[in-house]
């Protein structure tokens, strides 16, 4: 939670906070890549008082943590979040008016947060920038060959490597070839040995 009190409620009044917090659970991409549970975030961050309330600038930073989704090795990745959102003051419409005078007016809007005795909680805010500022499919370096499809073998330290693979159009043969017993496939060769016998004649 951060405190507002010091920055009293006269527009264009202005106050910069720096700190370092322990990042909360769940900040980043779950499953992907995101900061480790109790890692240091620095937080700066600009407070402006306005009509509405507190407009609320700032950058997170950490480091984020994940793994390629090519090779599966462990990779970081520097987080750089800006974010912007305003907290309302409770007693006060969009306007800055008295909530009491505009009811008749004006609904609240919805998408300011309010302040809570001068309190605003940034945690909300925070994993809604991480999540914009990680990547979706992070990979360890920008040409990573990933892994072989058919064993598994890491293509980055074995570039050469290969399997032999038939080609998908003579399968069918390949299968039909293989399904013949002895006897059928001798038969086969007598009668194509016959055929060529006759086209010679």
């Amino acid at each position: 939670m951060f405190d507002t009190h010091e920055l009293g409620r006269r527009p264009g009044a202005m106050l910069r906070v720096s700190r370092t917090i322990e990042a909360p659970s769940d900040l980043g991409v779950e499953g992907v890549i995101g900061v480790p549970e109790g890692a240091p975030v620095e937080i700066e961050l600009r407070l402006e008082s306005v009509m509405e309330g507190v407009l609320v600038t700032g950058t997170a930073r950490a480091t984020a943590e994940g793994e390629c989704v090519r090779c599966l090795e462990p990779v970081e990745f520097d987080l750089d979040a800006d974010f912007q959102e305003m907290f309302s003051y409770p007693d006060s419409d969009d306007r800055g008016r008295s909530k009491a005078a505009a009811d008749d007016e004006a609904e609240e809007d919805e998408d300011m947060i309010p302040l809570e005795d001068g309190l605003f909680d940034l945690e909300p805010v925070l994993r809604d920038a991480a999540v914009l500022a990680l990547p979706m499919q992070p990979v360890c370096q920008e040409d990573c060959a990933g892994l072989c499809s058919e064993c598994g073998a890491d293509l980055n330290e074995n570039p050469g490597h290969h399997h032999d693979v038939a080609d998908i159009r003579w399968a069918a043969l390949q299968g039909l070839a293989g399904s013949l017993g002895t006897d059928e496939k001798d038969n086969m060769s007598d009668a194509a040995s016959g055929v060529d016998e006759k086209q010679e004649k």
